[in-house]
């Protein structure tokens, strides 16, 4: 009898040990970031419905490769989330559970379901209500952060419009014809300084154009040209009717470019190639499409912004991977 106690234990006492060592290998850390750590079981929570996936479906000799690298890239979607939670709680950002309530019940108008149809379809992927309401949390405190920081920096003009729409809703019929914007910078006295002068005016102002600003604006403000109260527009050009100057500059650019400066009789100019297209005809008119492209374009330069903003972040942080 004793020495059956001894026996049972002892198995439960090796259950125990190995019990205590499975869910140290499940719980270890995996990522320090700043004064948070990742664990492997966030990971493998975080990812569930990707990894059973990876199992079921990949080939067998590429299913461990294929869960390593789903391992890594989740791990590092885990740290950028993690880092933007740091800041939402640096700045004062929080999310009741009533917000996360009314995003909830955006999807579910959205995709015209009901919460249980819902739930089924979350089980159906292995997933459940408590760990998506995590993921809008993250989303909301995320979409927060981004009117906090990052909306304001986020501008569409309307030149970035018209070219988006030139490029993608206009038929194009030939290839020897060019809209083209233009600044000018002249000199009163012809002298080498105020050459000079007139150069370095150019230089600086298309710099600024190169570094983003809006060409219509600039031209406006300060080329002393006729065009520069249309914003610099002085419409389509065939090949054929332009100046020797003007056909060495901007020849071979290519919509949206800008070509370098150019001396002329009476300045320095450079242009930019709204489209090199002629006698084009419009699928649909601009007035349709422009708060379509207007949102588009936010939404990109807004992700951009995003991706740049977290990563600043990340290279301030503490992070070390231990996966």
């Amino acid at each position: 009898m004793a020495r059956h106690i001894i026996i049972v234990i002892s198995f439960v006492l090796t259950l125990f040990a190995s019990g205590t060592s499975q869910a140290e290998l499940i719980d270890r850390i995996v990522a320090i970031v700043n004064d948070d750590i990742i664990t492997f079981s966030d990971l493998t929570r975080e990812g569930a419905p990707l990894f059973r996936r990876i199992s079921q479906e990949a080939p067998p000799d590429q299913v461990e490769p294929a869960l390593i690298q789903a391992r890594e890239e989740m791990l590092a979607n885990l740290i950028d989330k993690l880092i933007v939670e740091q800041r939402a709680e640096e700045v004062g950002i929080s999310v009741s559970p009533e917000e996360v309530d009314t995003a909830l019940e955006r999807i579910l108008d959205r995709n015209s379901t009901t919460l249980e149809e819902f739930r089924r379809n979350l089980e159906l992927m292995g997933s459940d209500e408590e760990q998506y309401r995590k993921i809008l949390r993250s989303q909301v405190i995320q979409s927060k952060l981004i009117s906090y920081e990052i909306r304001s920096k986020v501008v569409i003009t309307e030149e970035k419009i018209r070219e988006f729409y030139e490029k993608n809703y206009l038929d194009k019929k030939e290839s020897d014809a060019y809209h083209i914007l233009q600044m000018g910078f002249t000199w009163k006295e012809d002298t080498p300084a105020a050459r000079l002068d007139a150069r370095q005016t150019a230089e600086g102002i298309r710099a600024k154009v190169l570094a983003g600003e809006d060409f219509r604006e600039l031209a406006r403000r300060f080329s002393q040209l006729p065009s520069a109260v249309d914003g610099g527009d002085i419409g389509v050009f065939k090949k054929d009717e332009l100046a020797s100057y003007m056909k060495s500059s901007i020849l071979g650019l290519k919509s949206g470019e800008i070509s370098q400066i150019v001396e002329t009789p009476s300045g320095f100019q450079f242009f930019k190639i709204l489209s090199s297209e002629g006698n084009v005809m419009a699928q649909v008119s601009f007035a349709e499409v422009e708060n379509p492209i207007r949102e588009k374009l936010y939404q990109e330069s807004l992700d951009i912004q995003f991706e740049k903003w977290v990563k600043e972040l990340k290279e301030q942080a503490y992070i070390k991977k231990m996966l």
